[in-house]
């Protein structure tokens, strides 16, 4: 880990949620399949002629088609799944159907084991939030209570790293930016995104990875939430 700079003046903590709160890619998958199954069973004519493949190959296109709602990740699968079922003879309703299949699978995940317990660590110093491009709903996951804010590219209209992402969460918060230390995995989406916007950065490598030479270092990186908490709440008040 790299040493903690005393920032005495941060007074709010911001995740991102896939692949920092927890694994993204198995949760997914499992969804995905539980969306087949559940076509296969219902609306058998669409998995028929779509495999996973084809359709996540529709919703990209749809993405170019529609560049106004590319980040909004809802509507990409509503949309794509709708075209799916009408072209086998379907009405295009089959599609919010099917999304709330992939959704409630999506949202039944379990957290990295250190993040409840640090971020009831961490509530008692700052103030926490959210900020994530995709969709995830944090009261059926179960961590709702912990955030004061939460937010996402759909409600805000663009996706990280734009600046209106982070200006829209540090305006929510109601606190200047240098105030707000934002927490995500991704170098470049996190952290570039919220530097760009005046936050301090902060890198979850849960992966061991290095960190990218082209970009300048973000203001410290941690393993896991476990570490976060300890360095924080060792730097003083």
């Amino acid at each position: 880990m790299l040493a903690v700079p005393a920032f005495h003046d941060i007074r709010a903590l911001a995740f991102d949620l896939d692949n920092t709160l927890w694994a993204v890619e198995p949760v997914i998958a499992r969804a995905e399949q539980r969306l087949l199954e559940w076509l296969r069973v219902r609306w058998p004519r669409i998995p028929e002629r779509f495999s996973l493949e084809a359709m996540r190959a529709a919703r990209h296109t749809v993405a170019r088609e529609r560049p106004d709602q590319a980040h909004d990740f809802t509507f990409l699968r509503i949309e794509a799944m709708s075209r799916h079922a009408r072209a086998c003879g379907y009405h295009g309703t089959v599609a919010e159907q099917a999304f709330e299949i992939f959704f409630a699978a999506r949202n039944e995940l379990e957290t990295f084991p250190d993040v409840k317990p640090a971020l009831a660590r961490l509530q008692g110093r700052y103030v926490l939030a959210t900020l994530s491009n995709g969709n995830a709903d944090l009261e059926r996951i179960g961590l709702a209570a912990h955030f004061t804010v939460s937010l996402n590219a759909r409600g805000i209209g663009a996706a990280k790293p734009d600046r209106r992402v982070f200006d829209a969460l540090v305006a929510t918060l109601g606190l200047a930016a240098r105030e707000v230390a934002y927490v995500g995995d991704d170098p470049f989406l996190d952290g570039e995104g919220a530097r760009g916007a005046g936050m301090r950065a902060i890198w979850m490598n849960r992966v061991g990875a290095s960190w990218p030479t082209p970009l300048a270092p973000p203001l410290f990186a941690v393993r896991d939430c476990t570490e976060l908490a300890d360095a924080l709440l060792a730097s003083g008040p």
